[in-house]
């Protein structure tokens, strides 16, 4: 069966990191804990990477 992109979310809710890219070359790291039809997305334990330094941030809203 054909899973659609917020299908895939809800089997990583709340169990495992993610990563999620971002313009500019950022990445964040964290469990995801929501998200919504816009994409928005909940962040917690997150932590950004960009140019190789790792900064932690802690529950992150992702828009």
């Amino acid at each position: 069966m054909t899973k659609r992109p917020l299908d895939i979310l809800d089997l990583v809710l709340n169990r495992q990191p993610v990563i999620v890219s971002l313009k500019g070359g950022r990445e964040i790291r964290g469990v995801l804990q929501g998200y919504d039809v816009h994409m928005n997305l909940v962040l917690d334990k997150a932590e950004e990477t960009e140019n190789g330094q790792i900064k932690k941030v802690g529950t992150l809203i992702v828009r």
